[in-house]
């Protein structure tokens, strides 16, 4: 412990690294490129929420969604790269870089790749949203996926792929945001610095998510040295190890970017004074409002620090002032929170009624969903194919040994692995299955409005029926628009006499 607690004193003495400090009170009329825009980002006072909340303090959100790239990461990137750069490290037009992230750090360096001129290899999870995906393929970065289950010591995660990557490729360059010293050093001297000058160094809380620490760490740090009243407070949600008490449970984290299984050497606990937990539900519906209350075009983790920044400022008084941090922007989420259907599907937002259509509030049967044979999760990706063929399916529900639906076989996703990954058919099961797809419980009577609203998203809805004794999902099949479609206009033409 003594030995952990030296090393994080020296990875943390910032005072005695290089600084990149910017004049804040002035900007040139022209940038020389869009990296030299990065920071330097507004101050915004809320007003609607922090009052419908009931909170008496001054409360303003630090617009990190503001930087070029979409995200507070931008500033991270550029000063790793700058770093590397003057290190000899990184060599433009040689050199390859390589980088774990769940997107806007690979953003972040895949601008800053694209302006300085190298190639720029991305690992991500695929719980990540298609928006980040396709940004960094804009920006001529190279995408790798990884499973979103994989732990972080998994040879699997996106972290172990990236570390195996750039060993393996001639010239690679692993960055490493967890544990390169640049993550807080940015915020350290640029965030923190801007707070400050914007506030005249009287702040009295400042709320952050944290991911991989360094944002909160680097700012809380140097706002510490000159606001030592100030009261840093840490955002983390369930399903996350970085707050204190750590917390073990294996919740599904949705909102992206915030959370980890791991402690990050970019994570400094002692600045950080209180830790606040956060749930998906009540964080994405806070991002939501942050836009439609503030216009503050923010992402889901945003609504994160949001959530827990007005449970931490209701301890302030009238004329105390909160910062809260908003990391990035909705361009990421389009097609997932943004959507008023993606938020039903899981629960976050309820489904509107329909009175106007007859078949609307109808309960979902079991006569109008298409019954399919089931795989075992110990078959062969071979064997898998040649079922889909034999039962002339759309897609096949994968069990595990108690019967229980674990993921999806479809000859859509298999054939994009085998066009886009080189995959190949000798691989195992496990690497063609969909993990996440949607699904309705027969056992919660779901009405076809419900079903039809996840249709507006999805080519396919899985039909399962949870065993009340056992607790074990059981797929019944699936369901699509056209069987919606052949209810509705059947159903109709009989109430008509026809």
């Amino acid at each position: 412990m003594e030995n952990g607690q030296k090393l994080s004193s020296e990875y943390f003495n910032l005072k005695e690294l290089t600084h990149i400090v910017k004049t804040l009170d002035k900007n040139p009329k022209i940038q020389e490129n869009v990296l030299n825009v990065i920071g330097n980002t507004p101050l915004v006072k809320l007003s609607k929420i922090p009052k419908e909340e009931g909170v008496q303090c001054e409360m303003y959100a630090k617009c990190e969604f503001l930087n070029p790239g979409g995200s507070v990461k931008d500033r991270i990137a550029y000063r790793m790269v700058l770093d590397a750069e003057q290190k000899g490290i990184l060599k433009p037009g040689k050199s390859v870089i390589v980088e774990p992230t769940s997107g806007n750090t690979g953003i972040g360096l895949a601008l800053a790749a694209a302006v300085r001129g190298y190639r720029c290899i991305i690992v991500l999870p695929e719980k990540m949203s298609d928006e980040k995906v396709n940004t960094l393929r804009a920006l001529g970065a190279e995408i790798i996926r990884t499973p979103t289950e994989a732990a972080s010591e998994s040879p699997d995660s996106n972290i172990m792929v990236a570390r195996r990557l750039s060993k393996e490729i001639p010239d690679a360059v692993l960055l490493d945001q967890y544990n390169n010293v640049c993550n807080p050093l940015a915020h350290y001297d640029g965030t923190a610095e801007e707070i400050l000058w914007s506030l005249d160094n009287d702040v009295d809380m400042v709320v952050i998510g944290a991911g991989t620490c360094g944002t909160i760490s680097g700012v809380a740090h140097k706002i510490k040295e000159k606001c030592p009243k100030c009261i840093v407070v840490g955002v983390d949600p369930y399903g996350s190890i970085l707050a204190q008490p750590e917390d073990l449970n294996e919740t599904d984290v949705t909102v992206e970017g915030i959370g980890y299984d791991f402690l990050p050497k970019a994570l400094d606990r002692t600045v950080i004074d209180k830790w606040i937990k956060t749930e998906d539900k009540t964080s994405l519906n806070m991002a939501r409002r942050l836009i439609k209350d503030e216009g503050l075009l923010c992402g889901g983790s945003s609504g994160s620090a949001m959530w827990g920044a007005i449970q931490a400022a209701k301890s302030l008084k009238a004329g105390q002032r909160c910062v809260v941090l908003l990391p990035d922007n909705i361009r990421n989420y389009m097609t997932k929170f943004i959507s008023d259907q993606w938020m039903e599907a899981r629960g976050f937002k309820p489904y509107d009624n329909n009175e106007k259509l007859w078949w609307w509030n109808n309960p979902l049967t079991d006569d109008l969903v298409q019954v399919t044979k089931s795989l075992s999760q110990d078959s062969t990706t071979v064997e898998a194919i040649a079922a889909l063929r034999e039962n002339k399916s759309t897609l096949l529900p994968i069990v595990n040994d108690k019967g229980s639906i674990s993921g999806i076989f479809s000859g859509d996703n298999a054939r994009r692995r085998l066009a886009h990954l080189s995959g190949s058919t000798e691989e195992p099961l496990d690497k063609f299955t969909v993990k996440k797809f949607y699904k309705v419980d027969l056992s919660d009577n779901p009405t076809l409005g419900s079903v039809s609203r996840i249709l507006d998203i999805a080519p396919y809805v899985v039909v399962v029926k949870t065993d009340g004794e056992q607790h074990v999902q059981k797929p019944v099949g699936y369901i699509t628009s056209e069987d919606i479609l052949e209810y509705v206009t059947n159903k109709k033409h009989k109430m008509n006499g026809k």
